[in-house]
């Protein structure tokens, strides 16, 4: 039963998600607003991911409180996007939109933390795990899309409080780690941030999230520049999440093969191998193609970051080690992704903005290898001893 309640909240969470997100833009044109008003709210929630997800999980580290924070950040989520549509202000709009990041921003990275701690030794399963979020989105993007179609938007911000609405019951059985003290004085987060290594880590995190984010958000309109029509660009989403599922299932095999790290570095190559190879096809039908390998790069990714940051976090930091990688990935590399590939798309076009990408990708990688070779981190990380548990 431990991998029950995890599996189904990935694949609930994940159907949520896949029945509101890509519908936010859509929402905010039939409003009527302009180029900048869309691209403030866009282009803020990975900056609040930023900020949020490290506060939220070092404050459940430290005050135990991993299911009050996962509950309050969940609620918040259903009663914002209830009401969203009621609204059409740009103000309230706009207000209600940074609400729902602050509190949702957690989430996620409580429900890595908590299911890495329920698998025990059977970490390397953890792929397994989140293979059920791959299964929602994938069964709820087309039935969000028909209900959207039939009955309108609000039907999109409406599934979603309803999914949500479920998920809490199921995020509430979580079992998070037990807690512990460390045995130096630097707490929280600023252990994990006066450690090279760690700063390492979350370099390369950030990386990630340029290179990803950049073909998330971009992709559709570089394959417009191709003369790909709707239908094609939806069949490229649909192949993407196929290919996830067998990186995902077999996850545990490539970390053992590789160890996670190595892993890490092997996703971020492709990330860059990927932007270099989009840079120079010319037709949608090669954009396919290239979709059935780009669809491995994020899973591979995701599933070395966790579990190093799980197996590197001091005892009674998981949480906050797992917020601060996805803060560095969706938060900062996503931000930086989005506002330089707009700058990129609009000065050189999807061709140059990917080929630079790529290199950026790239280069930053051999960067951050050379200094972790040539000056390695000696100083170890406190260790904790366990107190009490969170049952």
């Amino acid at each position: 039963m431990k991998k029950v309640w995890p599996f189904s909240f990935y694949f609930l969470y994940f159907a949520a998600l896949s029945s509101l997100m890509p519908f936010f833009v859509l929402f905010y044109q039939g409003l009527g607003f302009n180029g900048s008003q869309i691209g403030l709210l866009t282009g803020v929630p990975p900056l609040i991911t930023l900020v949020a997800a490290p506060f939220w999980t070092g404050l459940a580290d430290s005050k135990r409180w991993h299911k009050l924070v996962m509950g309050v950040g969940i609620t918040v989520g259903v009663l914002s996007t209830f009401l969203l549509p009621s609204f059409t202000s740009f103000a309230v709009i706009f207000t209600i939109i940074i609400v729902f990041n602050i509190f949702l921003s957690p989430v996620a990275s409580l429900a890595d933390s908590a299911t890495m701690n329920m698998l025990g030794e059977e970490r390397g399963m953890y792929g397994r795990i989140r293979l059920g979020g791959t299964i929602g989105w994938g069964l709820f993007a087309p039935i969000a899309g028909a209900i959207v179609q039939n009955y309108g938007l609000k039907l999109a911000f409406w599934s979603y409080s309803a999914i949500m609405l479920i998920n809490f019951f199921v995020s509430q059985r979580f079992v998070h780690g037990s807690h512990e003290e460390g045995t130096s004085k630097p707490s929280g987060i600023r252990v994990l941030l006066s450690n090279r290594r760690w700063i390492n880590f979350l370099f390369i995190a950030f990386l990630g999230g340029l290179g990803t984010f950049a073909v998330n958000a971009y992709l559709f309109s570089y394959m417009a520049e191709l003369g790909a029509n709707e239908t094609t660009m939806g069949f490229a989403l649909t192949i993407s999440t196929l290919t996830e599922i067998p990186i995902f299932f077999f996850g545990d095999r490539l970390v053992k093969r590789f160890t996670n790290y190595g892993l890490l570095l092997f996703a971020l190559v492709m990330v860059a191998v990927r932007s270099l190879l989009l840079s120079v096809v010319s037709t949608p039908l090669m954009v396919l193609a290239l979709q059935a390998f780009g669809g491995t790069i994020f899973p591979a990714m995701w599933l070395a970051g966790v579990s190093y940051a799980d197996e590197n976090a001091p005892a009674g930091l998981k949480s906050s080690a797992q917020g601060l990688f996805g803060a560095m990935c969706f938060g900062v590399g996503s931000a930086v992704g989005g506002f330089i590939g707009g700058l990129l798309l609009e000065s050189i076009g999807g061709r140059g903005m990917f080929s630079a990408f790529g290199i950026i990708v790239l280069a930053g990688l051999v960067m951050a290898e050379a200094i972790r070779r040539f000056f390695p981190n000696k100083d170890e990380l406190p260790q904790a001893v366990a107190v009490s548990s969170d049952k």
